[in-house]
């Protein structure tokens, strides 16, 4: 598909969805959302909405989501496969709406358009197998037990996988029989509005849902609001950390949050695969992803070498508009997205660190481009080598063997992904034993996740309470449970 001028797109008028009706912020305050690639590139204007916009939201889906809690399986099943069906066929527009909005190259967006209606897929089967348990009564009687919905679910999702992240919290969430009130990213309101425009038009019923558009204000209203019976959030731990506390011990809280994803690479590894590796998690979606590789973790009699091959594959990016052919990586989101990412550089050089390659604003000012940087001669107490940057900077490590490599990986406050690259698979089985991670990867990057596995971190990566995505735990999130006791 040619790249469309911004003059043949009109900005889009986005609205929030309160009461089953499109409407705009109470006050008719907007903010404007452009093109992080071309700014000139207005994307739409949104409803800058308030706290009072959101408890009207919160009040509605708790009073409209009776009937969806009485819908059949069947019924929440067949909503969610028709919504995966609207997504689908709209998959090449939804596309380059993600590209322009979010900044992705068109590849990563096609992966995330294509993915989404499979997560809304998986959630429709776990509506059909919702089921209780039955045990034996010393009266002869019956116990048994009522999975029922928790009630009205509050999701708040951030920018960098904009129809991926919400879909897999608004998919189990309606599938168990919640209402659901959703608040994404003032970065990506586009596309959060698209995904409720497919549930809608799958048949969910308009007051069972809401959307409010926005910044921190309604977020931070969402999850104090008693109403709320159950909080899930994807982001950044430090808004985690708020949200935990404002949520407090009555209702439950889902909290999937930052992380500083190590790549071990071990004397025996196949250096030009380590570096394919690396480079795939540490510069794919410009480094804005919770499980990117960070910090590559190396044996020294290899360092050398494998730097060589991780800066010139780093190079050889073509960083760029993703709707244009060839790109191999887009902008970054946002401004403040290039400020943070310019400021560790920074950071990075004033610690001691060697900049080998990047982390320069590239000349073109039309978007926020920088190129993906590399530094060597990272030590432990190194601001870049603890803390969650969200952007193309990769700190390299060096450490004389498997020991001392395990315990830098562990040497910050997350514990979200982490990989090792290895011929040696007793020493793989030994890093994937010790290691403090929720996501262990062998061979392969730090990012990266099947639908049906679990995920969550440890440490600050996580409440490690409820997991996200998928197995076997993923549903008990959204229902609570009854036992009955029958006497006959």
């Amino acid at each position: 598909m040619p790249y469309s001028r911004p003059e043949t797109r009109p900005p889009h008028s986005g609205l929030n969805l309160v009461a089953g009706e499109w409407t705009p912020a109470a006050d008719g305050r907007r903010f404007e959302r452009r093109n992080p690639a071309d700014l000139s590139d207005l994307v739409g204007t949104f409803p800058d909405s308030s706290a009072d916009d959101m408890a009207a939201a919160i009040a509605a889906v708790e009073e409209g989501a009776e009937e969806w809690a009485a819908a059949s399986p069947e019924r929440r099943a067949g909503v969610l496969e028709a919504a995966a069906r609207w997504l689908e066929d709209r998959a090449d527009e939804l596309t380059v709406e993600l590209v322009r909005e979010e900044g992705k190259t068109r590849a990563e967006a096609a992966m995330e358009t294509g993915r989404t209606p499979k997560n809304l897929r998986f959630y429709a089967g776990e509506a059909l197998r919702i089921t209780g348990r039955s045990y034996p009564a010393d009266d002869g009687g019956l116990v048994y037990t009522r999975p029922e919905p928790v009630g009205v679910v509050g999701a708040i999702t951030p920018w960098n996988f904009p129809l991926n992240i919400p879909s897999r919290k608004l998919g189990p969430a309606l599938a168990a029989g919640n209402g659901v009130v959703f608040k994404p990213s003032p970065v990506t309101p586009l596309l959060a509005q698209r995904l409720v425009e497919a549930l809608l038009a799958g048949g969910l019923p308009p007051r069972a849902i809401a959307l409010v558009q926005g910044g921190a204000a309604p977020g931070a209203a969402l999850a104090a609001d008693p109403r709320v019976a159950a909080v899930t959030f994807t982001g950044s731990t430090e808004v985690g950390r708020a949200i935990h506390a404002s949520v407090g011990p009555s209702r439950r809280v889902q909290l999937e949050m930052g992380g500083k994803n190590p790549v071990i690479v071990l004397d025996d590894a196949d250096l030009d695969r380590a570096a394919q590796i690396i480079v795939k998690g540490a510069f794919g979606l410009g480094g804005q992803a919770c499980t990117g590789t960070s910090r590559v973790i190396v044996h020294e009699s290899v360092h050398d070498a494998l730097l060589e091959k991780v800066v010139a594959l780093a190079e050889s990016r073509t960083v760029g508009n993703g709707l244009h052919d060839g790109v191999t990586m887009g902008p970054l989101a946002a401004d403040f997205q290039l400020e943070k990412v310019l400021e560790y550089v920074r950071i990075g050089q004033d610690e001691g660190a060697k900049l080998v390659t990047g982390g320069a604003r590239l000349d073109d000012a039309s978007g926020y481009f920088v190129s993906p940087a590399v530094f060597t001669d990272v030590t432990p107490e190194m601001r870049i080598a603890r803390e969650e940057i969200f952007g193309p900077v990769l700190a390299f490590q060096r450490v004389s063997g498997l020991d001392e490599a395990v315990a830098l990986a562990d040497a910050t406050p997350y514990g979200l992904s982490a990989g090792i690259v290895t011929r040696d698979i007793e020493r793989a089985f030994a890093f994937a034993r010790r290691i403090r991670t929720g996501l262990v990867k062998i061979n392969q990057p730090t990012t990266g996740m099947a639908m049906t596995v679990p995920f969550g971190g440890f440490k600050e990566s996580s409440t490690q309470t409820f997991k996200e995505q998928a197995g076997d735990s993923m549903m008990l999130f959204y229902t609570q449970e009854k036992s009955v006791y029958l006497s006959p």
